[in-house]
């Protein structure tokens, strides 16, 4: 979809009356190069030919975040509900700990709620507390990995969840979560819209495979391909210290191969990245399998790096174990990392090879440690943003950032479609000359259309 045709309007609960208590320090701001007044928008395009494709005066653009001047809730009479759902990611309680500090210290809101166990929380069958959250409930859970409010995954009735906010008096919830949590954002936002009740639901999202558009990077991402590295670089040594040696590492990706990308190239050591945006064919001339002994025979071992959606195009409907849709309703992905190992095992019994297969898989480890540096930083930035457009009054939106700025997106636009690595890009450019692996393996794989918006 042409960004032209993508409506970046955000929606607000009314307008804006009362003064924000972030009033005076906003008066004395400067404005500079680092600062966007709050009637300025974001540029979608950074390119020059991007502009002149245009039609004369249309630029899309992004509404800007941060504090403004009115606000839509008068904090004393406002209570917040906050809400974790999903897999778990790196700075989920970063986020957490921010949007309780910013809301209590600087807007002055005493009344906040954390609902236990995603969207379960909501619903009187499951018997789950609501616990209050406070400065000090939440000091020093931002060294802790997981959610302090637990998680869970699968839909939930959605006219439950509002009933429960609409006894609770909740003015303004908070989902912190990934593409299906966002959803159901979404449809908590359109219940509340017909039911005209003065809700606002304002997402942080969270993926830690760095798939959501409009993006410039999600939250996690940094710190699970730096912990990613580790992985990469034990398998390097294990292959390299046994003849025949061959490691594989399985990687999270189910659509998008960022993580595979960024650790690869951070550690440098992989032979074979294999990701879900570039089809690949094993046996044949040219083939993975071919390329694999080749490479062993040159330097006596191999390092490959697979994402977990990386070769899906492998398997048939008949393939599929427990069903083709997971609790959350995403597609039930196939085992890349068991399809290697017995292929590449076949493989070199076949053609007479000795081989010392090691496989890793630290999926789970990866998206359960605390944040790094870098990712706490983003996370606390980004519930700061969250808790101004609550207050505000927006509603059925998403914070992120965008071109290095931090804006507001409509939730739809958010779930309408994925980040994927661009194989024409640059990004994967690098990867290829990092890795020296051919462009394709075997016949040339079908090429994948990559949204403007969307791939690096």
């Amino acid at each position: 979809m042409p960004a032209g045709d993508i409506d970046f309007t955000v929606q607000t609960l009314g307008k804006r009356t009362v003064t924000s208590p972030l009033a005076p320090l906003l008066e004395a701001r400067r404005t500079s190069a680092h600062t966007v007044e709050e009637g300025d928008r974001i540029l979608f395009d950074d390119t020059l030919s991007s502009f002149e494709r245009r039609e004369e005066g249309h630029l899309p653009s992004l509404e800007a975040a941060g504090p403004r001047q009115k606000i839509f809730f008068d904090p004393s009479k406002t209570r917040v509900g906050i809400v974790t759902c999903g897999g778990l990611c790196p700075g989920i309680n970063n986020v957490i700990r921010a949007l309780v500090s910013e809301l209590t210290t600087h807007y002055g809101v005493r009344r906040i709620h954390g609902f236990r166990s995603g969207y379960q929380g909501f619903i009187p069958e499951y018997g789950h507390d609501v616990v209050d959250l406070t400065l000090e409930s939440v000091d020093g859970i931002a060294a802790q990995g997981g959610t302090i409010l637990g998680s869970s995954r699968g839909q939930q009735d959605i006219g439950q969840v509002v009933d429960c906010l609409e006894r609770m008096g909740i003015s303004t919830l908070f989902v912190i979560g990934g593409d299906g949590s966002m959803r159901g954002a979404q449809a908590i936002a359109a219940e509340v819209g017909r039911r005209d009740r003065p809700i606002g639901v304002v997402g942080v999202p969270k993926t830690i495979d760095n798939d959501i558009p409009f993006l410039d990077q999600s939250f996690g991402f940094q710190t699970a391909f730096s912990e990613a590295t580790r992985s990469i670089r034990s398998a390097k040594v294990e292959a390299r210290s046994a003849p025949g040696g061959v490691s594989v590492v399985k990687l999270m990706g189910r659509h998008s191969g960022f993580i595979a990308c960024y650790a690869a190239l951070a550690q440098n050591d992989a032979d074979f990245v294999l990701i879900p945006e570039v089809p690949f064919v094993l046996d044949g001339p040219g083939g993975f399998l071919e390329c694999l002994r080749r490479r062993v025979d040159t330097q006596g071992h191999a390092l490959v790096v697979a994402a977990e959606g990386a070769g899906q195009e492998l398997f048939t409907e008949a393939d599929a174990e427990g069903g083709l849709v997971d609790a959350s309703g995403n597609k039930r992905l196939q085992d890349v990392g068991r399809l290697l190992r017995q292929k590449i095992t076949e493989d070199f019994a076949a053609h007479g090879r000795e081989l010392n297969l090691r496989y890793i898989d630290p999926s789970y480890v990866i998206r359960s440690v605390p944040a790094n540096p870098y990712d706490s930083v983003y996370c606390t930035r980004l519930a700061h943003a969250a808790v101004h457009a609550a207050m505000a009054g927006r509603t059925n939106m998403v914070v992120g950032r965008w071109r290095r700025r931090f804006v507001h997106i409509p939730i739809e636009l958010a779930v309408g479609t994925r980040n994927r690595v661009d194989p024409n890009g640059d990004l994967w450019w690098s990867v290829l000359e990092a890795t020296g692996q051919p462009v394709s393996f075997g016949e040339e794989s079908e090429s994948i259309e990559v949204p403007a918006f969307g791939g690096q």
